[in-house]
């Protein structure tokens, strides 16, 4: 009878050190994958940074030459609305002569389409 109570206990005693070493297992397994998670989000964010370095860099190539297309045309702007400004202030004056004396000066006339009623 001893015998067999000592299987018995040698039976349970090895179930539980296989349950041990199948939690331990899990508990590396979830470390593992915990730590493979972290190394491919720090790859990731890793990558991240450079693509988008490389896109400021080209984006910095690109706009550059836009900036220097911006400049010109707000120079031409300037030069635009200068010589407009200085147009009005030669023209404004024999321009109010001209609109004046086309409202003032009246000359009645029938018009060439009047039919007198008959």
């Amino acid at each position: 009878m001893t015998s067999q109570s000592q299987g018995i206990q040698q039976l349970l005693q090895a179930e539980k050190r296989a349950k041990d070493k199948l939690e331990e297992a899990k508990k590396r397994k979830g470390k593992r994958l915990k730590q493979a998670k972290e190394e491919a989000t720090a790859e990731i964010d890793h990558y991240r940074l450079q693509r988008e370095k490389e896109f400021r860099n080209k984006e910095t190539n690109v706009m550059g030459s836009q900036g220097n297309f911006s400049a010109k045309i707000e120079e031409q702007t300037t030069e635009a609305i200068r010589n407009l400004t200085s147009s009005y202030h030669r023209n404004m004056e024999s321009m109010m002569k001209k609109l004046l004396s086309t409202i003032c000066d009246i000359s009645p006339e029938i018009h060439p389409n009047f039919r007198p009623v008959v």
